[in-house]
């Protein structure tokens, strides 16, 4: 099947599919440099990730456990790895993008010049139409006017009232409107011909190779892409086999670790090559002393044979250092009236859902004053339209209408409610300093976007006043090391804290710490970090996880 024969009436529809043809190139072409780069990007991030793990060392810190060594020998397969990656990126890029790229440009101009041939083709014909037609339309002026003189002539001859002179006239007016008819119609007859002569010529020899050219075109088009898309697997499979040798050095490499030859480095590096003590002899100093008859034996020390425990140690480090190993627990789910969020962050959402309903409601007011308008004016002018036309879509704003009210007041209760609890529990604890501000135009903790210019840090919720949660000597015999708290659970810092006032403890924003005591209502939480040091830190500060058989478990979002 070929397009001149098939399709010798769908020029337009031709036009359009040859251009979503090139579209469609263009569109891979984006697909497949979308791709190169995620390589590129895929191999950097490898690169950095084995420079952060195989930093510079000297000779002497060379690594000798089989563990160590074997580690060192992934990263550097992972670092040839990544090359591979960027090898893949760029054979992308060159044989496939860059292809495409310059093969698009070509079928543009080439589709350009075959869609020119056929628009003028096609413009010549209306010419020729348009000539026909015009001669057409004269030979029928001509022989209407041939009528009328005919019919004038004849009814001057008939009557005996006209004189020779008009009868004459009457004839010589008919020959010549007769001859005007003979000429016209041999001028039509003439453009006919030539107009169906041209009509053949271009419906059987110009449109069909124009459309054979573009159907050549669109199928070295379809050719490309599939050989594009060859070149695009074969590009991944040429790096198959070096990817699959550094895979199997990986292997290699973990096959080499060995536990005892390790054991052994550890015993040659800290061996050193003493005897155990023995037993210490008995000293009696009492025998210069008098002794009655039941004195005669040792005594022997209350917990002989034991050592008395150390409090300090009682709990197991372990068990108070035990964490959430894979994450912090799942957050609770979203609720409609933000329930699962802090009463701040709660009252900032619900504020910002009654702003949109308001600005929605505020909308639906306007169309429906515009909706009335128009139908006052159609009631005034009926030849203007139809005012019960309007009346459906006036129901349909008015019930949009209630229900934004409806969802506005549900929202307004709500805040009313958490507005409630925010202002009860300021009394209860004023507000403190924040030296945390959300930055200029980011999102901050409660959802919602701020304006404060000149800021670099986001901006964290309500922070309690320590001088009201725990009083200088209370912190004092809380913190003494000999008697630590055990961990009831841990938290994760969701914003930075200074930690300036006594008794509070410094926290970066998603440090890990160790929770040994629950906030009590105060807004403050009792928390350890790794290195010991302990403290308060405010409860909305933190994203608490605590242990299973703790009382009392909470998890604040």
């Amino acid at each position: 099947m070929t397009w001149g024969t098939e399709l010798w009436d769908q020029f337009e529809n031709l036009d359009k599919h040859t251009q979503w043809g090139i579209d469609f190139l263009e569109r891979y072409s984006k697909f497949v440099k979308e791709r190169l780069e995620i390589e590129q990007t895929y191999a950097k991030q490898l690169r950095n990730l084995v420079k952060k793990y195989c930093p510079k060392r000297s000779k002497d810190d060379e690594p000798r456990f089989s563990s160590c060594v074997s580690f060192y020998s992934i990263l550097n397969e992972l670092n040839d790895y990544a090359g591979q990656r960027e090898v893949v990126a760029e054979e992308m890029g060159h044989k496939v993008y860059g292809e495409l790229m310059r093969y698009s440009q070509d079928l543009k101009s080439e589709r350009k010049q075959h869609l020119q041939e056929g628009r003028k083709a096609q413009q010549y014909l209306d010419q020729c139409w348009k000539q026909m037609d015009n001669s057409k339309k004269k030979f029928e002026r001509e022989c209407k006017e041939a009528e009328k003189s005919q019919i004038n002539y004849d009814r001057l001859d008939n009557d005996i009232n006209a004189t020779k002179s008009e009868v004459e006239k009457a004839k010589s007016q008919l020959y010549l409107r007769t001859h005007s008819a003979d000429e016209s119609k041999n001028e039509y007859a003439a453009q006919l011909q030539n107009f169906n002569g041209e009509q053949w010529k271009h419906f059987n020899v110009a449109i069909p190779q124009i459309f054979k050219n573009l159907q050549d075109m669109d199928e070295r088009r379809t050719v490309k892409l599939g050989e594009t898309y060859r070149s695009f697997a074969d590009v991944e499979r040429r790096v198959i086999p070096i990817i699959s040798k550094c895979l199997e050095g990986m292997v290699t490499a973990a096959k080499a670790v060995d536990q005892r030859k390790d054991s052994a480095i550890v015993v040659e590096s800290f061996k050193s090559g003493f005897e155990p003590p023995g037993d210490y002899p008995f000293e009696d100093y009492s025998q210069n002393l008098s002794r009655t008859g039941s004195d005669n034996t040792i005594s022997t020390p209350k917990n002989e044979g034991g050592v008395k425990p150390d409090p300090k140690h009682s709990i197991s480090k372990t068990a108070k250092n035990k964490l959430w190993l894979f994450g912090k627990k799942p957050k609770a789910p979203s609720l409609e009236d933000f329930s699962h969020l802090p009463p701040e962050q709660r009252r900032k959402r619900l504020q910002a859902r009654i702003d949109e309903l308001s600005k929605e409601l505020q909308k639906e007011v306007d169309q429906r004053d515009a909706l009335n308008k128009m139908k006052d004016v159609y009631e005034k002018n009926p030849q203007m339209g139809d005012p019960q036309s309007l009346q459906p879509k006036i129901s349909e704003t008015m019930c949009n209408m209630e229900k934004l009210r409806s969802e506005i007041h549900k929202n307004e209760s709500w805040l009313s409610e958490v507005e409630g609890k925010v202002s009860t529990r300021g009394d209860r604890r004023p507000s403190a300093d924040v030296n945390h501000h959300a930055p200029h135009g980011r999102e901050s903790p409660e959802g919602s976007y701020t304006d404060v210019p000149n800021q670099e840090h986001r901006s964290p919720p309500h922070q309690p006043d320590p001088r009201q949660a725990h009083q200088p000597d209370e912190f004092d015999d809380e913190f003494d090391d000999d008697d630590q708290l055990p961990v009831i659970g841990h938290c994760k810092a969701l914003y930075s804290f200074n930690g300036q006032n006594e008794g509070t403890l410094l926290m970066k924003e998603n440090e890990v710490l160790y929770i040994i005591e629950e906030d009590k209502g105060d807004g403050w939480t009792r928390a350890r970090k790794q290195s010991g040091e302990e403290g308060y830190v405010p409860t909305s500060y933190v994203e608490i996880a605590m242990e299973k058989n703790s009382k009392g478990a909470v998890t604040y979002i």
